[in-house]
C-alpha cells in the first residue's frame, strides 16, 4: 500500500483548501539549519492549507540561539511577523550533544549573510507552549511537523503523555534504512542527535509519517533546478537559490552525486501534496545502546518481527514534482 493512499485515506473527511489539498493547523519544530530555512519558507507561502500556529525551535544542526534566531530570520523573509516563534531544549534529553556546523556552516545557514532579526521570540518555553496548545486543542486536530532532533516534543510527552489527544499526526524528517546514515554508517543526525527523544515519540501512539535519508537522496537538486527557483526573480527564490548553491556541495562530494538533498523541505511538500510520495506502514524502533548502532532506525521492512506498524515510511517521491511545487510556493514571497 503506498503513502499517498494511506494519506488520502487518512484525510478523507478533512477540511480542503480552495484550490484542493488538505488543511492542516500545523506546529513545525524545527533546528535551522539550511535545509530547514527553506521548509519554512516553504510552509509560510502556503497559508491556504497550512495553518501555522508557531515554530519550536530546538539546539541540533546548531545550538539553540542560533537555531531561534535562523527560525526568526526565516519567518522575516517570508514576511510572516504573526507566527510566533518558542525556543525550546538547549541539549538532547541524555547524550553529548553534537552539531552539524561541518555541514550548515557556523551559523547554520551557508550561502547568506544573517543578522539579527527585528521581531524578538515569544515569551516562554516551547516545550510549555506545546503542553499548553496540545491540551486546549480539539480532538486530533494538530499536525506537528518536526524537522529537527525530537527532544522538544519528548520532553512534553514525558510531562504531559495526554497531549497526544490533541495530535493529529506527526510527520517528521528522519532515519535511514537502505540509504544508510549521514552522521554514522547507520545513523541518520536527526535521530542521533537525541535518540532516546526519538524513541518517546515513536512509542506515542501517535500517527507518524518519516521522511528519511531512504527518500530525501533521491530528491536532489541539479543546476536547473537551483536556475528555475533563481529565475524566479524575488528575493526569497534568490534566497533559497544563495542556499543551496552553497548547502549542496558537501553531500554532493561526499556521496558522489550529481545533486543535493533537501531533506526538511520533503516534509512540507509532503503536507501540501502527499500524492508524490510513496511508501508503507512499518514497524519503526530506535538503537539508543552505545555502540556502531547508537541512533539507528531499525526499519521491520518485510514485517519479519510480526509487531505492529507504528510508522509509515517514505521510500519513494517525485524529485520533479517536489522542485515544482517549492518553486510555485517561493513565488508567492517577496
Amino acid at each position: 500500500m503506498t503513502a499517498s493512499f494511506i494519506a488520502s485515506k487518512a484525510h478523507a473527511a478533512d477540511a480542503t483548501a480552495p484550490g484542493g489539498g488538505t488543511v492542516h493547523t500545523l506546529i513545525i519544530d524545527t533546528d535551522p539549519g539550511a535545509d530547514d530555512v527553506i521548509a519554512l519558507l516553504f510552509a509560510m507561502a502556503s497559508p491556504e492549507q497550512l495553518k501555522i500556529q508557531a515554530l519550536t525551535t530546538v539546539a541540533g544542526n546548531v545550538p539553540l540561539a542560533k537555531t531561534s534566531r535562523n527560525a526568526r530570520l526565516a519567518r522575516e523573509w517570508a514576511g510572516r511577523p504573526d507566527i510566533p516563534v518558542y525556543a525550546g531544549a538547549p541539549r538532547p534529553l541524555l547524550r553529548t550533544p553534537i552539531h552539524a556546523a561541518d555541514i550548515h556552516g557556523s551559523e547554520g545557514i551557508t550561502g547568506v549573510k544573517v543578522h539579527a532579526p527585528s521581531q524578538p521570540l515569544a515569551d516562554g518555553n516551547a516545550v510549555d507552549y506545546l503542553i499548553r496548545t496540545l491540551r486546549a486543542a480539539p480532538e486530533k486536530s494538530v499536525t506537528l511537523a518536526m524537522l529537527g532532533p525530537e527532544t522538544n516534543l519528548a520532553l512534553a510527552l514525558t510531562q504531559a503523555p495526554d497531549i497526544t489527544r490533541g495530535l493529529r499526526e506527526l510527520v517528521l524528517m528522519g532515519g535511514a534504512h537502505f540509504n544508510g546514515g549521514n552522521i554514522t554508517p547507520t545513523a541518520e543526525f536527526n535521530v542521533f542527535a537525541d535518540p532516546h527523544a526519538a524513541e518517546i515519540v515513536l512509542k506515542s501512539g501517535v500517527p507518524i509519517t518519516m521522511l528519511p535519508l531512504d527518500l530525501t537522496h533521491k530528491v536532489l537538486t541539479s543546476p536547473e533546478r537551483i536556475a528555475t527557483l533563481r529565475g524566479i526573480g524575488n528575493q526569497a527564490g534568490r534566497t533559497v537559490a544563495d542556499i543551496l548553491d552553497a548547502y549542496v556541495q558537501h553531500d554532493m562530494q561526499y556521496y558522489g552525486l550529481t545533486g543535493g538533498p533537501v531533506h526538511d523541505a520533503t516534509v512540507v511538500a509532503y503536507l501540501l501534496q502527499p500524492s508524490l510520495f510513496k511508501g508503507r506502514k512499518v514497524n519503526v524502533e530506535v538503537d539508543s545502546r552505545e555502540g556502531l548502532g547508537f541512533g539507528q532506525t531499525v526499519v521491520d521492512w518485510y514485517g519479519g518481527l510480526k509487531k505492529p506498524a507504528n510508522v509509515t515510511w517514505i521510500a519513494e517521491g517525485d524529485a520533479q514534482g517536489f522542485f515544482d511545487l517549492l518553486t510555485q510556493r517561493i513565488a508567492r514571497l517577496l
